[in-house]
């Protein structure tokens, strides 16, 4: 790497100020033992705190300094708990916010069983790859406003767009990935009832399937996939599929092999990517030291992943796939949060998971 890396991060609501300076100290870590330079860190306000200093849960000027990062930590946001002025101002959550800015098009959330953790179902290995800035989500879908709205007081309406951009793009990245893996995507609607949609999202996903011969393409009904993933996870590789699909089957996947507080994810688009659990805020356990930093601490192993791919720098790869080494190690070895049955604090299995990288061949130690 011949410059410094400049990340922003954002500790949001709930057990964010306690998850998100985990992850920073796990790749800090991995850094330092891979010989790499360090990163500069600039913290931005978001969320509740935000919102009380500034009227905005995501100030105009986090959104600008971000623009001069090379990606960021999303803490976790409770937005059922900011006050009714916000919410009668209009402004995305914070989430979609980013989402909608930065082109964050693909939402990538992993799941596979781990040495260690106790799962409902063995052998899984996928990975959901979710289109990120329209479907069922209203409050991305209008120019200006929300897409969701009420003509009488009896009567409630959703505006879901699908647009064939967004459908090629999405498809395309699914087969991406599944190219680096098991060569399968699975592409999840529900054509059979909404068939002007869905038949324009699998008419793009058939358009991609043509060009990578090498790669199994198939697709299921939406329930059909849930059912599937409680039945036989190990049948699926990569699934593509619309946002709220997405963000729903990638929860259940989640519980499937241990519990949500082990979901990664990442948000990514061309220029920018940003690292934010799966999970929510969790303001029933926040400032406790207990909740489980691993659903952030491997979201920010994807970016540094993604970095690394994009600047071509294989110390950003090694240091990505050194974290989730750690991770495993520590769960392995017994070392788990109260969700996994355990004991250990936040604080623990960030200390146990750094010194993992201390000791892994190669480190600095």
């Amino acid at each position: 790497m011949t410059r410094t890396l400049n990340l922003g991060y954002m500790l949001g609501d709930g057990i964010g100020p306690e998850i998100v300076p985990a992850a920073r100290r796990v790749v800090d870590a991995a850094l330092s033992a891979g010989r790499l330079p360090e990163i500069n860190w600039v913290e931005l306000p978001m969320g509740l705190t935000a919102i009380q200093s500034t009227g905005f849960a995501m100030p105009p000027s986090t959104i600008e300094a971000l623009r001069d990062t090379d990606g960021w930590i999303l803490g976790p946001f409770d937005n059922g708990s900011y006050p009714a002025s916000w919410r009668e101002s209009g402004e995305r959550v914070p989430g979609a916010s980013l989402r909608i800015g930065f082109d964050l098009y693909a939402n990538l959330r992993p799941s596979r069983t781990r040495e260690g953790v106790p799962s409902l179902r063995p052998n899984v290995d996928l990975v959901i790859v979710r289109e990120n800035t329209e479907g069922f989500y209203p409050d991305r879908n209008m120019k200006s406003g929300n897409g969701e709205f009420k003509p009488t007081d009896d009567v409630a309406l959703l505006v879901g767009v699908f647009t064939r951009a967004a459908c090629h793009r999405i498809a395309l990245r699914a087969f991406q990935i599944a190219s680096q893996r098991r060569k399968h995507v699975t592409a999840v609607h529900k054509s059979n009832v909404m068939p002007t949609v869905f038949g324009l999202f699998l008419e793009e996903c058939r358009k991609v399937a043509a060009d990578f011969p090498d790669v199994l393409f198939d697709d299921v009904l939406f329930d059909s996939a849930a059912a599937y993933l409680v039945r036989d996870p190990a049948r699926f590789d990569v699934l593509v599929t619309e946002n709220l699909f997405g963000d729903t089957l990638s929860d259940l996947a989640g519980e499937l092999v241990g519990a949500l507080g082990l979901a990664g994810a990442l948000n990514a688009g061309e220029t920018h990517a940003m690292a934010q659990a799966a999970h929510g805020s969790a303001p029933d356990i926040a400032g406790r030291n207990i909740a489980n930093p691993v659903g952030m601490i491997v979201s920010a192993a994807m970016l540094l992943d993604w970095l690394g791919e994009r600047h071509s720098d294989a110390g950003l790869v090694a240091a990505a796939k050194a974290i989730e080494d750690a991770v495993d190690a520590v769960l392995a070895s017994g070392v788990h949060t109260g969700d996994l049955g355990g004991s250990a604090s936040t604080t623990v299995f960030t200390d146990a998971v750094i010194g993992q990288l201390d000791t892994q061949p190669g480190s600095g130690s």
